[in-house]
């Protein structure tokens, strides 16, 4: 028994180790092309937020642009050589996305700083969003073999 386990694991464990980048970068691409797009069509659930937060720019021009910004990050991660600018651009949007746990704690929070509003959740998720980018940016110089060139 333990040894078919043994090889069961070990061709799960190469499955993963083969597929699982190219799945996490194409997971972020269409998050970011997913979320993106909601934008500038005038369907994203946090357009409000984003109005709130960044009230200093009219947002009938602000969330349009961010929404592109968020597909181009997106399309940026699909193509290998593109993966450093899709980092790039996420590691400049992403302070932004943080913005309303500090300019609009009653919105973010049920009790600040622990208890997260539905709001609040969506914005922490963002932590994981950039760690999976930077694992995705470590294999950006890795042309060990073909599954890592797409």
């Amino acid at each position: 028994m333990s040894s078919r386990y043994d090889q069961f694991d070990a061709a799960l464990s190469a499955w993963m180790e083969k597929w699982g980048m190219r799945l996490l970068r194409y997971s972020l691409a269409v998050v970011f092309i997913w979320f993106g797009i909601l934008k500038p069509l005038g369907v994203s659930p946090a357009a409000e937020l984003v109005e709130k937060t960044v009230y200093w720019i009219p947002p009938r021009i602000f969330i349009p642009i961010l929404g592109w910004w968020e597909v181009l990050i997106g399309i940026c991660m699909l193509w290998r050589p593109l993966i450093r600018v899709s980092i790039f651009l996420l590691l400049l949007q992403m302070p932004g996305t943080m913005l309303p746990l500090v300019l609009l704690p009653d919105v973010c929070f049920t009790h600040v700083p622990w208890g997260l509003t539905l709001e609040g959740q969506y914005i922490i998720k963002n932590l994981a969003l950039v760690s999976a980018a930077l694992v995705v940016g470590g294999t950006v110089r890795r042309e060990d073999d073909a599954h890592h060139r797409l």
